[in-house]
Parts: C-alpha cells; sequence; structure tokens
C-alpha cells in the first residue's frame, strides 16, 4: 500500500467516539454520516479508495480532501463547507420589495382586493415583474414569517406583536412587548 499524499492525524480519543457516535445515529444526517465513516476508514488503515468505496464516495480524490480539511479543521469537517449548496433565488434586495409590498395597502381597483393574501400578493408582485415574475406564495409566506409578519384573524398580513388601534388622536400602532415569549 503505497503512502497517502496527506496522511490523516491521529485522532484524540474525544474525536475517535464523536466519529462513531455520528456513525450509529439514526437522526444524523446523511452526507455527515458518509464522511464520518470515511474518516474511520482511513483511521484504520484503509486507503482512501477503499474507504470512499465503504462510505459511498465515487473516488478516492473526495476522501483526500476530506482527510484535508479534517487535518486543518477537526470534526467541523464533516459540515458543509461555506459556498456550497444552492444559491439564494431571492437576494436582500428582493426580498426588501417583497416586505415593501406587503406593507403598502393594495389598490382596490387594479389589484380587486382591500387587503392583502398570499394569492392576490403573488399576483401583484408577479405582475410588477423586476425580477419577481415567478416568485410563488410559499416563498411570498417565507419571506414574511422571516420578517416577523404572521396571518391574522383579521385575512391580513401584520408585523407580530402590533396592532392598529383607533384612539380619540387618530389610528395607532400598539407593540405588545410579550410578543416573543408568546410565539415560543
Amino acid at each position: 500500500m503505497p503512502a497517502q499524499k496527506a496522511p490523516l492525524r491521529t485522532l484524540c480519543t474525544e474525536e475517535y467516539q464523536e466519529l462513531q457516535r455520528i456513525v450509529k445515529a439514526s437522526s444524523e444526517r446523511l452526507d455527515r454520516v458518509r464522511r464520518a465513516q470515511a474518516l474511520l476508514a482511513v483511521a484504520q488503515g484503509h486507503p482512501y479508495t477503499g474507504a470512499a468505496r465503504q462510505s459511498g464516495f465515487k473516488s478516492g480524490d473526495s476522501v483526500a480532501q476530506l482527510v484535508e480539511r479534517f487535518n486543518q479543521h477537526g470534526l467541523s469537517a464533516l459540515d458543509i463547507a461555506t459556498g456550497r449548496g444552492p444559491k439564494p433565488t431571492y437576494d436582500s434586495a428582493k426580498r426588501t420589495r417583497i416586505l415593501h409590498k406587503a406593507q403598502s395597502p393594495p389598490d382596490r381597483k387594479r389589484d380587486g382586493t382591500a387587503t392583502w393574501s398570499l394569492s392576490t400578493l403573488e399576483r401583484s408582485l408577479r405582475q410588477e415583474g423586476r425580477g419577481l415574475y415567478k416568485i410563488g406564495a410559499s416563498t411570498i409566506r417565507r419571506v414574511l414569517h422571516e420578517a416577523g409578519y404572521s396571518y391574522q384573524r383579521t385575512r391580513t398580513w401584520c408585523p407580530t406583536g402590533t396592532a392598529q388601534r383607533r384612539r380619540k388622536e387618530g389610528v395607532v400602532t400598539v407593540i405588545d412587548p410579550d410578543t416573543q415569549v408568546k410565539k415560543a
């Protein structure tokens, strides 16, 4: 067996136990389990290609890169590296436009409604265009929830913990200080 280019450093007891725990855990993500299996196989003396075969990787190069990352970063090498995965479809500017549209009152004639629902908000944003011509209701819901909005009994989207009340001096916004406690 030829020497590996970048051999795996010696695992400390805690790292070895954690890798074994990850491999045995049924609730662990599959990609983390595969990486842990590959590292344990290399630690037991298997070549990178053998470790790749055992853990489900396509090539030994993937295991070599994993070992190199593990030598540098430890157990955090099991996580997905930053910049991986799908890029967000709607950037912060588009999310801000969604929020701005939800905060503005709809035009009764053009939008055909007095309050925003997800479908009317979706239709209006699509007609507006400017990069939102394919937006869906689930994306709008997610953006609104992340911004702290919730669908109220009045069938409107409102910032959670706030309410509009009519007073002698006019309409005022009342803020509930216990919002976070009530949401939990």
